[in-house]
């Protein structure tokens, strides 16, 4: 059964639990914090409270913003201090990875991936399947900080044009490199997504 937000009411976050190397990582984390805090929107993330995920549960935190940190037990104390992960608002404590990433899928309305290494990718990879596999219709985002992510979306595009990307039409992330425009275009998109919904109901009723 496929899943479709109706609306948007939490976004879950993919980025590395290390800084990076460039400093405009840490600081997009920490914009887009800010900016789901000032939709109205709470955060889901992988409850690290270092490097860019730490960023973006600081950014939401310190604008009034509520964050949900999904964190397997093993990793708690290599990606957080027990200190800190006690001021989020909500901590789920989970078995293993697949556990901790089902949860996520669960409790978020769209996806943004911002920086990181082979987890992030691993995240976003398996949503995106899940998406082609037409188990989800809900908005996915690259966050693109400084062409971080042109490497991923050119090995995409080939895979697509060679011919093993199936259902391409399900596989359509936005691509975004401005921070601050990322959850306006996720909220547009969910707004045009209903509006079709609309108009089909009405058509079938003809």
């Amino acid at each position: 059964m496929s899943e479709k937000a109706s609306s948007i009411r939490s976004v879950c976050v993919y980025c590395g639990s290390q800084p990076g190397r460039d400093p405009s990582y840490l600081a997009a984390g920490r914009a887009l914090g800010r900016s789901i805090a000032a939709h109205g929107l709470q955060l889901v993330y992988g409850g690290g409270t270092k490097g860019i995920m730490g960023a973006v549960a600081s950014g939401v935190l310190s604008n009034g913003g509520k964050v949900t940190g999904i964190i397997p037990e093993f990793l708690v104390d290599m990606e957080a201090t027990r200190h800190s992960l006690g001021q989020l608002d909500e901590l789920i404590v989970t078995r293993d990875m697949h556990e901790r990433k089902h949860a996520m899928f669960e409790r978020a309305d769209a996806f943004v991936t911002l920086p990181g290494g082979i987890g992030t990718l691993e995240e976003i990879v398996e949503i995106m399947t899940w998406a082609q596999l037409g188990r989800h219709e809900k908005p996915m985002v690259f966050a693109n900080v400084n062409g971080f992510w042109d490497p991923m979306l050119d090995l995409v595009r080939h895979m697509r044009e060679q011919g093993f990307i199936h259902t391409a039409h399900r596989v359509q992330p936005m691509v975004i490199a401005e921070i601050d425009d990322i959850v306006p275009a996720i909220l547009e998109k969910l707004e045009t997504v209903t509006d079709l919904d609309g108009a089909d109901e009405v058509i079938s009723r003809l």
